[in-house]
Formats: structure tokens, sequence, C-alpha cells
């Protein structure tokens, strides 16, 4: 069988504790919830209606899936391995043929729920991926085919229509602007282990959860119990609307431990109006790579603390590079609001339509400047990792920073897929390393090419040896480096005092 839940630290799924209601009065809105029972002081409150009102509308989902399997003892396939460890497992399985994939059916079960009499039905994508035919039962014991209208892996949503004719079903309301806050009651219906209507109850022990698997959107944490199968299935306040979509949880062995993880009812309505209205997701997209900026990379740029995101590579010919944005860019704000990094940049950016006009604040040379640009449509991940990077100017080896270094000649240059200035090649290959130097320390690595040194371009040990003079020249205590490997262009900030 093939489960509709992921497991990795973070495990797929959807979401308690119950509680008892305390007789302490607290100083917040007396307004009574629509299916709040009357609560006698040291009694347990009843979610009875809430659960008999909703339950009509939440699903159970069977999926027959058809997804590609490894058949044959070879090496392993790469594709699935996140950037930064490819590399490394690329180097120990050097020119090792792929492994050969045949379909192999199995099923995924799931949860749902509808969001109008006409059939719509929102679930995680995860659980009718890679499906050759969807089944989804009702609490009443009916059941029906499914088709996909439309799927958004990166937030892991998709919508489904139910194939009935001359049927009105019971729905539920995503709440578009749900007042969340941490402590307030929450009911989670689904289908755990294939068990059907099942109803649990907690509280929201979190809001803005970032995880490492979604940088589009981040999350509810509750901890109402979830398990196995409660993938997509709804997430409800006391006045019966959907708050959130279950859709993770964090466990070691694959069961409930007490935190799960549900996409906000505000991002779920927006992907699905998207997915109804055109069957797909046209998210804003700026065409940079991005990330945090550290403090030793604040230090190189003369900030004084840490903040925003910097540009270590722009897209040819993309948004980013038509409004004039440059490498060691560091965007601080979107639209006048601040952001903290890189995966508030990339969910913040992926909010906007494709085709709007956004404006970025950026700090450039230590000056604050302000950039305009109108975002593209985002293409597809094939399509992204073809594109080729902007080249903004555009062999004795020595030791700097624990490293030995030497120009880079055209094979090396080949092999990272980069172009030098007026196609010569550009840079200083990393030869060896000391594992207690300062470069070793930050992640360089054999093979990796120094394309930058404080934002000069080297093509000569002499060009790396002036720009770390100049640095400290400029009273700098940190020097930043554009290293080019395997997995992409990153800025990498060294210490001088260790050069």
């Amino acid at each position: 069988m093939i489960s509709s839940l992921r497991l990795v630290s973070v495990v797929s799924a959807a979401a308690a504790s119950l509680a008892f209601a305390s007789p302490m009065t607290f100083a917040q809105d007396t307004e009574t919830p629509r299916f709040a029972a009357a609560v006698p002081n040291g009694a347990p409150m009843s979610f009875a209606d809430l659960i008999e009102e909703v339950s009509p509308s939440v699903v159970s989902i069977n999926a027959r899936i058809v997804a590609p399997v490894p058949n044959g003892q070879v090496a392993p396939d790469f594709d699935g391995v996140p950037p930064q460890f490819r590399e490394w497992f690329e180097r120990q399985f050097p020119n090792q043929p792929r492994q050969f994939q045949t379909p192999r059916e199995g099923r995924s079960l799931g949860s749902g729920f509808v969001i109008s009499s006409e059939g719509h039905v929102v679930t995680n994508n995860h659980v009718v991926e890679n499906a050759s035919e969807i089944t989804v039962t009702f609490s009443n014991g009916d059941e029906y085919p499914a088709e996909v209208m439309g799927t958004d892996p990166l937030t892991d949503l998709a919508l489904l229509r139910v194939e009935a004719n001359d049927v009105e079903f019971d729905f539920v309301t995503l709440d578009r602007d749900p007042n969340i806050r941490v402590g307030d009651w929450v009911v989670a219906v689904g289908n755990p282990f294939g068990l059907g209507g099942t109803a649990t109850a907690g509280i929201v022990s979190a809001t803005g959860r970032e995880l490492p698997t979604n940088v589009y959107n981040n999350f509810l944490q509750i901890d109402a119990p979830i398990n196995r199968g409660n993938s997509g299935g709804p997430t409800f306040s006391l006045d019966g609307e959907v708050i959130g979509v279950n859709s993770q949880i964090f466990s070691p062995s694959g069961g409930n431990v007490g935190i799960g993880f549900a996409i906000p009812s505000e991002v779920a309505a927006r992907i699905v109006d998207q997915l109804m209205n055109d069957g797909r997701v046209a998210r804003g997209w700026l065409g940079v790579q991005i990330q945090n900026v550290t403090a030793d990379i604040a230090e190189s740029l003369g900030m004084e603390e840490p903040r925003g995101a910097i540009v270590s590579s722009i897209v040819a010919g993309g948004p980013a590079d038509r409004a004039g944005f440059r490498r060691m860019d560091v965007i601080t704000a979107v639209n006048g609001e601040e952001i903290d990094g890189s995966a508030a940049l990339t969910r913040r950016v992926g909010s906007f339509a494709a085709g709007e006009d956004v404006t970025f604040n950026v700090i450039r040379d230590e000056d604050e400047i302000v950039v305009r640009a109108t975002l593209g449509d985002r293409p597809g991940e094939e399509d992204l990792n073809g594109m080729q990077s902007v080249e903004d100017e555009d062999v004795a080896e020595v030791n700097f920073f624990g490293m030995q270094v030497r120009p880079a000649d055209e094979t090396v240059m080949e092999r990272l897929g980069v172009n030098g200035m007026n196609g010569a090649a550009t840079g200083l290959v990393v030869v060896d390393l000391d594992p207690a130097g300062e470069a070793a320390q930050k992640g360089l690595r054999p093979g990796d090419v120094i394309r930058e040194a404080g934002g000069e371009t080297l093509e000569t040990v002499d060009d790396f040896r002036a720009a770390i003079n100049e640095a400290r020249r400029d009273g700098r205590s940190a020097i930043l480096l554009l290293v080019q490997g395997a997995a992409g262009q990153r800025y990498v900030a060294l210490q001088l005092e260790r050069a």
C-alpha cells in the first residue's frame, strides 16, 4: 500500500488532547460561539453539536496510485535529493547509471471536505498525486467517483469534483479572514488509518509556524490528534468554519504525538479559487536565487545587523533582471512590509499574482534604494532548472583561508555549466582544504569555484589577494565570496583575520 503520509522528521497527515473548561473568567470576547454548549463550572465542554453539523461534509478519499518505483540494483536516483546534499552523493557514486523506473499500483487513503453544493472537495495534493482513480466516501456510506480539477504541490493542496448527477451536497466554508489565537479550541474530523469519520479536539498550539518542507505558506500548529489518513481533512473553529487543512504531523514513529500542522484557511481559500477558475496556480515569481543574511555576511557588507535576504543569482531575462536587480543586493522589504529571511521573501512574492507590480526595499553598496519589478508567472521545476543566470561583469595554487586555489580552466567551468566573460573561464577553483580552516568550516568543498570576492570578479590569484587587501583597507572584518558549486551559486563570508 502506498500511504498518503510522507515520513521525514515532519510527516504528512492531519490533527488534540481533550481538555476541560475552566471556571476562571478571562478578559476576552464574550460572544458565545454558534455551536458552544452551556458549560457548568468544572464540567467538560461537548463538541457534539458541531461535529453532528459538519460531519456530512467531511469525506474519506481512496485513490488508486500509479507511481514509478525502482527496479534493479543500480545507483541511487538523485533527483529527489535536496541540492545541498546532491553534490556529495554524486561524488560518492560517479558516472553511475540512474535507476530504471517501472510503474506500480498502490492505494492512498486520506481525507477531504466539501466546499460547494456541486461537490467540490478540498484535500492534500499528496493524497491524490499520481492517482488513476479516486473514490470519495461520505459519512452516510455513499460512494462517488471524483476527478482532479487542479493541484498545487507547492502548498500541498488539491481540488476535486465529485461525479454525481442531480445530487446537492452538504458543504462547509473556508474561513477567508480567520482570527486565530494560540489557545483557541479546534476540532479535526477525518479518516485516520481508514477508520472513517473520526473527530478529535484540542487547541491551537502556535500560528505562523514555518516548516522546511514548504516555503510557500506557514502553518497552524494544533494538538488535536491527527494520524495517517487525516491528510486533507478539515480543522474547524467552534463556529463550524474551516480554519485549516490538515497536512503534516511531527512524529519520530509515524503516529500522533500531539504536534500537527494545518494549512491556514486563508491560504487554502486563495489557492482553491485559482484551481477552481483556472485549474492551476499562477504564482508570482521574481527570478532570483536567494539566501539568508548571516551575521558574517552582514558584517562583510557593512550592515549593522543581519536582516533580509541576499540575491546570489539572477535568472537571465527574468523579472529581477529586467527590473535592474544585482547580485549582492539585500532585499529587506516587499511593498513596505519587512521580511526577515529568504523563506519569508519567497512566501511573500508567491502570495502575489503573476503580472503584479511590486516594490522592493534593497540595500546596495550600503545605500538603501527602492526597486520596482513586475512579477512573472513561476515556471515549473524542470524549466527553472534549465534557466541560465546573469553574469554581472562578465591560472599556480595559492593558500587562502585554509584552502588551495588556482585559476579555473574551461573544463572545470563546463562541468559546472558556467560561462565566463567573453566565453573565457573566470574564477578560482578550490583544489584542497584544511579541515580546520575557515573555508572548510563555512562549507566550501574541493571543486567549488570562487567567482567573486568583495564584489570583484576573480580571474587570477592576484585578484583574490587584491580583493582581500581592499577589504582590509576599508576596515572590513570579513569578505564576501560568490561560490559556484554543483548545487548553484551561494554567498559565503570569510573572516579576514583567518586569511
